[in-house]
């Protein structure tokens, strides 16, 4: 299947840069996966749509303020750091630029020598591991010295780093917000927990896979960053219960979506406890096990996301959708407005 396939035209002028002053006050299209019908609502709506004895799935992870600025100790050059992955302790995979400045061996300075980091291996596209000293707790320097690795696409500054995390956001080690998340409040949580539909949380930690760009021709041929997800006994039982009983499981986001999937394809279409990695790559002809529906964001052009999102609703029905978007101009990305599929 060509990746041509999942192209659509997008002017650029409907990216948003900034998020609405009000979570829930984004839109919501809502996308029936069987037959391609559009509505369109207010986020806040999205308890319409919501049954007793349906469980929403969230992705609790937080994103950390992963993007650091230093210089070379030897020569003063500024250096840009993005953590990736910790590998174990104080040792990170990280991106830096320029890439070619930093060889192994290579001592970087942040915050006037408040955090350094020693280079220890280096890889491909500016990839470099990096070993980290300082005095205190790493987080907590990281907060002081640190910035939200804001998508490449968003050009404006966040005055609030809190609206790129979800209001439930808890398990540090994101380097990009489950986005589909940032619309719900603590007050309409309530809301449909009052409903009697079930709220469920998982863990996957994003990474940078999921603004690169698929560069292949043929979907075959691309590969998923493996990502750590993790996912507790209790939210397994709960699925179990919520699918025995017949009720739906509505995933919120890409990434709980391909967590959900990753456990029921490992587990003979049962949920249960467990952590790893997961490179799971989802696109039309897949077989989805977990979920029954699914709340997103509207994706790149010819991203993995929008190939996710057409496995589930159709790749017929969700350009349709997206046609629909522009014309209506929706708000796109990360900061953007919202879809249901069920």
């Amino acid at each position: 299947m060509k990746v041509e396939l999942f192209d659509f035209h997008l002017p650029e002028e409907l990216i948003a840069q900034t998020p609405l002053e009000e979570r829930t006050n984004s839109r919501l299209m809502v996308l029936d996966k069987k037959t391609g019908e559009v509505k369109h609502e207010i986020f806040k709506d999205i308890t319409n749509y919501l049954q007793p004895g349906d469980c929403l799935v969230l992705n609790d992870t937080r994103v950390l303020p992963a993007r650091l600025y230093g210089v070379k100790e030897e020569t003063g050059a500024k250096i840009e750091v993005l953590l990736l992955k910790q590998k174990e302790g104080d040792r990170w995979e990280t991106l830096v630029k320029p890439a070619k400045r930093v060889k192994a061996g290579t001592v970087i300075a942040f915050g006037d020598g408040l955090l350094t980091a020693v280079c220890t291996e280096e890889s491909d596209h500016g990839g470099r591991v990096l070993d980290f000293k300082y005095e205190g707790i790493f987080y907590e320097v990281l907060e002081d010295l640190g910035e939200m690795p804001l998508p490449p696409y968003i050009k404006e500054q966040l005055d609030d780093r809190e609206r790129y995390q979800t209001v439930f956001a808890k398990e540090r080690g994101s380097a990009a917000a489950p986005t589909a998340g940032l619309h719900f409040t603590e007050s309409l949580l309530e809301e449909i927990r009052a409903k009697g539909v079930h709220i469920a949380f998982i863990t996957l930690h994003v990474g940078l896979g999921t603004f690169r760009p698929v560069s292949v021709d043929s979907i075959d041929e691309h590969e998923m960053h493996a990502e750590f997800y993790q996912v507790t006994e209790g939210t397994a039982r709960l699925l179990n219960e919520v699918k025995e009983q017949g009720g739906r499981i509505i995933s919120v986001g890409t990434t709980s979506t391909r967590t959900l999937e990753t456990i029921a394809r490992d587990h003979g279409g049962r949920f249960e406890e467990a952590s790893g990695w997961t490179d799971i790559f989802i696109f039309p002809g897949f077989e989805f096990r977990a979920i029954d529906g699914m709340v997103t964001n509207f994706h790149l052009p010819k991203s993995t996301l929008v190939m996710l999102v057409s496995a589930l609703a159709g790749r017929e029905n969700v350009l349709k959708a997206y046609e629909a978007a522009v014309e209506e101009r929706y708000r796109f990305f990360s900061f953007g407005d919202a879809m249901l599929i069920i």
